[in-house]
């Protein structure tokens, strides 16, 4: 049986992701793009910026804190 385990004030605590998915978290990046691409997953999780193609690692756990909602792929 599977069951989710949920966070009460933003949902699933572990969301479904995998490589090249677009996401959106909760703080903004200093060039002021909040939307980001997954390009590794592991214990950190890896991530580039939308905006300025920043690349940085995340520790999973600050990642589920700060994750808030898959997004479209960009229209290229």
């Amino acid at each position: 049986m599977s069951t989710t385990i949920r966070n009460r004030y933003n949902g699933p605590m572990n969301p479904e992701i995998k490589m090249g998915d677009y996401v959106r978290l909760r703080k903004p990046h200093p060039c002021g793009s909040y939307e980001w691409r997954i390009v590794r997953i592991g214990v950190d999780i890896g991530l580039v910026c939308l905006g300025c193609d920043h690349r940085i690692l995340l520790p999973r756990g600050k990642f589920n804190k700060r994750f808030k909602a898959h997004i479209p792929p960009p229209a290229s």
